[in-house]
């Protein structure tokens, strides 16, 4: 907020003029910012053009190898690739020991795996691990904007079929998915899927070839709501594991991940200050206690909307938006016009969805590139707002993320694939599973040598009395990891609290006017 009156110190020789400034009041002067002529656009994609403008869907490149099956931005790139992915394997020595483990039993020989996830150092490990493993791969992105053009580069020069680069166009994304699919002389037996359009095209062009798929990976939670709709409909024929919704996914991915990448995303692209600044979160689901948490620690004054009652108590005011992670038009049109000027607005769910960009691209807007991936939204009276990644992934478009994260992520999608591969027939039936729990803290005890950490082991009879193997699992799987957090509530947000909850409980008025008093 602007004050209404202000000093301004400037000094002058040896003496300090004092000079009083009368800021405007009531609202600000957007006319103070004018657009530029000539920069007007109501349907245009920015993408990063940072050396060479033609597509790669216009180029013939080739390999060491002499093979072309492959369309990378630049495969001369590949060296500057593979120094990036040894570097994320000195922080993924979980996913290094398991493909040391397993190499030589070839778990994976047979498998034909096509994946749609975003191509970084930290995948291409997980790639090269599956290769390693005995499966065939070909892969592709699943966000226009976060593929590594040198890490596609280094992964195609070794042989795997990746379809991908930075700054693809909506036709160019469904062109590699294409690609990574339909190839002469070979068919997918597999899908490592990441928010579900791999597993939806595949489901919809080519159904032949989706029966006889053994097993789909998912790891979003937007993909797994669209294997779940299928399952209910009755029209998923394959079986499909939620690595989304694993423990260890849900904690160190969702929760850890956003902790530390939303700074880092938001820092990297508007080089903003957050102390003071107003934040309004959707969703506080595991992203969004990782958002909020380091915001809060940052100084911001953080503000959260959510639709379930038991995920609200977190220490942060309760306030009414569209909706959530996840979803669509959580942020709409009239929100964005009731914004203020200077505004940022991002994402930190997987579909570009969440936020309403289709009603920005209208001519009374204008739209303006400040850098790669931030865009000036400009409206008639002059006030911007700041959108990143054109509403996608703010992380993965726009920084990185923790290679130790992702190394979890990654073994557990691999011993996922492992498992529906390997499974007998008949264990898993055409419907979506959660992983095992068993696999969840295999995958967690792979990640402990990295802080030379070392768990207490039970006595036989300490495992009798509590009525566990030794071995685990240690948790029933109606165990809840997330538990509330232990924040109290202020005056205000238990008086919030307590009128949301006066809504559901009418005839429970008085206990719960008790229940404020007593805290």
């Amino acid at each position: 907020a602007i004050p209404t009156t202000g000093v301004l110190y400037t000094m002058n020789y040896n003496y300090l003029n004092f000079f009083q400034i009368q800021f405007v009041e009531d609202k600000q002067e957007f006319s103070r910012f004018p657009t530029k002529a000539g920069r007007r656009s109501s349907a245009a994609s920015y993408t990063d053009s940072s050396d060479d403008e033609t597509s790669p869907r216009d180029k013939t490149q080739l390999n060491s190898k002499g093979t072309s099956d492959f369309c990378v931005k630049n495969i001369k790139q590949a060296e500057f690739g593979r120094r990036e992915i040894e570097i994320a394997e000195q922080d993924m020595s979980a996913l290094i020991s398991l493909r040391k483990r397993a190499q030589g039993e070839k778990p994976l020989a047979g498998a034909k795996i096509v994946g749609c996830t975003h191509i970084t150092a930290q995948t291409a490990v997980l790639i090269e691990t599956l290769v390693a493993l005995g499966a065939q791969c070909r892969w592709t992105a699943c966000n226009i904007y976060s593929t590594q053009n040198e890490v596609a580069a280094a992964l195609s020069e070794i042989g795997v079929a990746v379809f991908a680069w930075k700054g693809e166009s909506e036709d160019d994304f469904w062109w590699c998915i294409d690609k990574c699919v339909n190839m002469e002389g070979w068919q997918p037996n597999m899908i490592l899927d990441d928010g579900g359009d791999l597993t939806h095209w595949v489901y919809k062009k080519y159904p032949n070839v989706f029966k006889k798929i053994r097993g789909i990976v998912e790891e979003s939670v937007t993909g797994v709501h669209r294997l779940y709709q299928l399952s209910k409909a009755g029209k998923l024929c394959v079986p499909a594991m939620n690595v989304n919704d694993s423990v260890t996914k849900q904690k160190f991915d969702n929760l850890y991940c956003c902790r530390e990448s939303i700074l880092d995303g938001l820092k990297r692209t508007t080089d903003v200050m957050f102390g003071g600044k107003q934040v309004v979160v959707c969703g506080y689901g595991e992203v969004g206690k990782g958002c909020t948490a380091a915001l809060k620690a940052m100084g911001s004054i953080v503000y959260v909307t959510e639709i379930d009652p038991i995920s609200l108590y977190g220490g942060f005011r309760l306030v009414f938006f569209s909706g959530l992670l996840g979803n669509k038009n959580v942020v709409t049109r009239d929100q964005l016009d009731r914004m203020k000027n200077g505004s940022i607005v991002c994402n930190m769910g997987h579909s570009n969805t969440e936020i309403d960009v289709a009603s920005l691209r209208t001519p009374e807007l204008t739209w303006e590139r400040v850098r790669s991936q931030v865009d000036h939204v400009i409206w008639p009276d002059g006030k911007r707002v700041i959108l990143l990644a054109e509403g996608r992934l703010l992380n993965l478009s726009c920084s990185t993320v923790p290679t130790f994260v992702l190394s979890i992520t990654a073994t557990t999608q691999a011993l996922a694939l492992i498992e529906l591969y390997n499974a007998p027939e008949g264990r898993y039936k055409q419907d979506v599973y959660l992983l095992p729990k068993k696999m969840d803290e295999y995958v967690a005890s792979l990640h402990l040598p990295t802080f030379d950490a070392h768990l207490t082991e039970l006595s036989d009879e300490q495992a009798k009395y509590l009525g566990l193997n030794k071995n685990g699992p240690f948790k029933p799987n109606y165990y809840r990891y997330n538990h509330p957090s232990k924040i109290p509530l202020n005056d205000t947000q238990m008086s919030d609290l307590c009128m949301i909850y006066l809504q559901w409980i009418p005839t429970a008025t008085t206990y719960m006017f008790s229940l404020v008093q007593s805290s």
